[in-house]
């Protein structure tokens, strides 16, 4: 291999994959270690040592190193964060609680609602106060500044926030504060809100910043070590984090900022299948990716991820908008669903078979791991109707136990009356009706049909459960890239250097002072294009897009519009006008016949690529000889059937496959079912048409009503 290796490590809730991967070659090599959640960075080391010494690689010939981690999403739905203070504007104490005052279910008497970051005892407040456009009104008392953080310490945090009246107009009281703070306690990491979430609205400002406090400590800490350790091992390469909006930063942005990190993992997974989406002429497609914890739903349009710039963490309702705490972050619109290979079943109170979100995790693991699991999960199921072999999963680096899977599923199957192939099957049956219950939910909100889509299956267990979760949503392709069980971590050396920034204006488009306005732009710009240069060198292509949120005055909500490039000036006023209109009318298939046009935030995106651009990985080599390795019995539709079983790598471009199939690459196993028909086209892919079994479940809907 070249001096120019790529090394990209995700980790998920089950297992961290290690991918290496040669630019030059078009190879790729992977490996799945069990994740320790006691100490992330150990699985780290030890997946990279194993990969290593098993390729006979050296660590001197990686020439970058790409990380994505749940780890900080974890620490808040856990609330496992650095003990966190708040030092407000006098009188703004409970914003927090405040929240925007409303319920989230109307009629529920017994709402749970989502617990504060930051108690109340935690927050202190400063005498300041700024108006809406930034001039001061009350000056800032450095004396109530220095109080409050000494109330603050004297507690016991760890980590403090700053979030004062309109700072996003006026930083100039925020940064006096941390200078205060930073001179009596330099050891206190500092969240400033004008830093975290320069935009109007202060509770999801003061959410947004306060989150990004309570996991700054665990990140400048997690990220030293693994920093540490990898360079311990002769891993001299940069280190370069994902951002949850499918771009790359350095280590510093990703310390300084880490609530940007949050959907890491999966936001790779989503470039990812957009990626192998185009190689087979796919560029519309619902990415779905199955790991052993969750399952993630993102929804791909002409070849690119959707990006939203607004993001709910630790829901106390999943599925119900406003149940969780509001992030202001750039992020790659998706949906997490509680279901994976390690989510537990159970029957609920009512006596119905549920599956997930309880995971048994990577500790002690499903049943079938022989690690101290004895309920029974969606891999013991998986393993027992024929799925999976034993000897071979996660790349034969763990062999699975059938005895250990039989006694944890005949456990549930005693519980219902049921034999032990029928609870098996239940189990995969709940578990896909519950990923295609939320996935309908979720792109009917985005104002889709699914069967607009093709959908795109990778993780451990997106192309065991695909054609399934297909079938049920109406869905009639299919397709699985190579290495689909690394695919987020692959994703992760496909992703650009991108840098999001934002600043309030709240300027009627009519009165904007379009030198101004400009000047606004071009300085997001420069601080954006500076984390990209301290990221990728001074000579990286850079892309900038622009866009406004924006709306019609008295209205209360804005649209995220994408404007014409700059350089702004009144005479591109019709343009943004026009651009903002076409939007709205698309959304609302209508306008307000003559109203006025307001810009309440304006945004820059800057992209950068590196010398090497891109990287386009081939597909792996063919081997020679038959594809078939052996039979196996499958059960499908409650019938055991002989089921061959192929090995993926001697799968040659052309090859056609129908069902029932089994076809096994060292990371995953793909499950073609009986009726549908699997080609290999010319990218690597595999691509499979249920054709008749979308029929079917159509007629079986038609006779149900």
């Amino acid at each position: 291999m070249s001096a120019t290796l790529g090394l990209a490590i995700d980790i998920g809730g089950t297992f961290t994959d290690v991918v290496v991967y040669d630019p030059a070659q078009g190879r790729y090599t992977a490996h799945k270690e069990l994740t320790t959640p006691d100490d992330p960075a150990r699985g780290v080391v030890a997946g990279v040592r194993h990969l290593f010494e098993r390729e006979g690689l050296a660590y001197a010939d990686v020439g970058r190193v790409v990380h994505a981690t749940t780890l900080f999403t974890n620490a808040l739905i856990e609330r496992r964060g650095a003990r966190t203070g708040l030092i407000t504007t006098e009188g703004f104490r409970d914003t927090l609680e405040i929240g925007h005052e409303r319920k989230y279910e109307l009629y529920d008497l017994h709402l749970p609602l989502p617990r504060p970051l930051v108690r109340r005892a935690l927050r202190a407040e400063a005498i300041e106060r700024l108006a809406p456009d930034g001039t001061v009104e009350i000056a800032l008392d450095p004396r109530s500044v220095r109080k409050a953080a000494e109330r603050l310490v004297a507690q016991g945090v760890c980590s403090i926030a700053i979030v004062f009246l309109h700072a996003y107009a006026n930083p100039a009281h925020e940064r006096e504060a941390a200078r205060i703070i930073a001179e009596a306690h330099p050891a206190i990491p500092l969240s400033l809100s004008s830093e975290v979430s320069s935009q109007i609205r202060e509770f999801e400002r003061s959410s947004t910043t306060v989150a990004n406090a309570y996991v700054k400590p665990l990140a400048e800490r997690y990220l030293g070590r693994l920093s540490a350790d990898l360079a311990a091992l002769g891993l001299a390469a940069p280190l370069f984090m994902m951002l949850s909006n499918g771009g790359l930063t350095h280590l510093d942005e990703a310390k300084r900022v880490p609530v940007q990190l949050l959907e890491s993992g999966p936001a790779a997974g989503a470039l990812s299948a957009a990626f192998f989406g185009e190689r087979s002429g796919a560029p519309d497609l619902l990415a779905f990716d199955m790991g052993g914890t969750t399952a993630k739903l993102a929804m791909v349009q002409d070849g690119q991820p959707q990006v939203v710039h607004r993001f709910e963490a630790s829901r106390e309702r999943r599925f119900t908008t406003g149940s969780g705490l509001p992030l202001t972050i750039s992020t790659v619109e998706l949906i997490e669903i509680g279901a994976g290979g390690g989510s537990i079943a159970a029957f609920d109170a009512l006596g119905l078979l549920k599956v997930g979100p309880r995971s048994a995790g990577s500790v002690p693991g499903p049943a079938c791991y022989a690690r101290g699991g004895t309920e029974p999960t969606v891999t013991d199921g998986n393993l027992l109707l024929g799925y999976l072999d034993a000897g071979t999963f996660a790349g034969g680096t763990m062999r699975l136990d059938t005895g250990a899977a039989e006694r944890a599923v005949d456990g549930l199957a005693r519980a219902a009356d049921l034999d032990r192939d029928a609870a098996a099957s239940g189990i995969h049956a709940v578990v896909n009706e519950t990923m295609a219950a939320a996935a309908r939910v979720h792109i009917a909100e985005q104002g889709h049909d699914p069967r607009d889509f093709a959908l795109l299956v990778t993780g451990g267990g997106g192309p065991l459960h695909g054609c399934e979760l297909a079938r049920r949503l109406g869905i009639n392709r299919v397709i699985c890239p190579p290495g689909a069980g690394v695919a987020s971590a692959l994703g992760l050396l496909l992703a650009p250097a991108r840098v999001d920034r934002v600043s309030t204006v709240a300027q009627r488009i009519d009165r904007l002072d379009w030198d101004a306005f400009e000047g606004q732009f071009q300085a997001l710009e420069a601080e954006a294009r500076s984390v990209i240069a301290a990221t990728l060198g001074p000579d990286a292509r850079v892309t900038v897009t622009r866009a406004a949120d924006m709306r019609f005055v008295g209205q209360g909500y804005e649209l995220i519009t994408t404007l014409p490039p700059g350089p702004f000036d009144a005479a591109v006023a019709p343009a943004i006008r026009a651009a903002f209109e076409a939007g709205y009318e698309r959304i609302f298939a209508r306008r307000p016949p003559a109203a006025i046009v307001e810009v309440i935030n304006i945004r820059v995106s800057v992209t950068g690529a590196g010398d090497d651009g891109v990287l386009r990985p081939d597909m792996p080599a063919v081997a020679a000889g038959s594809a078939e390795t052996g039979r196996r019995p499958a059960r499908f539709g409650g019938q055991w059937m002989d089921t061959p079983v192929l090995d993926r790598r001697r799968l040659a471009a052309g090859s056609a496959i129908a069902g029932p199939a089994i076809i096994e690459e060292t990371m995953s196993t793909l499950l073609v079912p009986p009726g549908a028909e699997a080609i290999v086209d010319a990218s690597g892919n595999i691509v499979i048409t249920l054709g008749a079994l979308i029929a079917g479940a159509v007629e079986t809907v038609k006779e149900t009503a």
